[in-house]
């Protein structure tokens, strides 16, 4: 498969034996030291709060192709605005399917069962969360410098 059309989507919370695959794919993906990632995952297995959230896209041989994650802060420095989807990543064989489009349908709807009216994120990209139903909302700054800060309704 290297298209959408057989991809599942899930909850790591609801396929907790796929922590450390999914810990590892992440940190390969990002260089966010595994550990970070591994500490996020575990907090959203035990589910004593609303976020983290931890989402992941496998293909029918259950290698994992794409993902993301919720957290309450993306490491900018406007702590306001929470919750933030974080690490979005496709698999480069994978892309313009409309996977990453659906993950972030699919978290919008997971936050909107939470109970979070809107989801935020950071990035560099200025047209593709457009096309996708997110909002230019306004610049931040994280280590790198400023960055754009994105705004969508959840989906109830």
């Amino acid at each position: 498969m290297n298209n959408g059309k057989d991809a599942i989507f899930i909850c790591l919370k609801d396929q907790p034996e796929l922590l450390d695959k999914a810990s590892h794919w992440f940190h390969s993906k990002w260089g966010v030291p595994l550990a970070e990632y591994r500490t996020s995952m575990k907090e959203s297995l035990m589910q004593k709060s609303k976020i983290p959230r931890w989402y992941l896209v496998l293909n029918t041989k259950q290698e994992i192709v794409a993902g993301a994650g919720i957290i309450e802060n993306d490491f900018h420095d406007r702590k306001d605005l929470t919750p933030n989807l974080c690490a979005l990543f496709v698999e480069p064989e994978y892309r313009n399917n409309g996977i990453a489009r659906s993950i972030l349908d699919f978290a919008r709807k997971d936050a909107g069962k939470a109970g979070f009216s809107t989801l935020y994120l950071i990035t560099d990209h200025t047209t593709f969360y457009e096309k996708c139903g997110w909002s230019f909302l306004t610049m931040a700054n994280d280590s790198s410098g400023p960055v754009r800060v994105y705004a969508a309704p959840t989906i109830t």
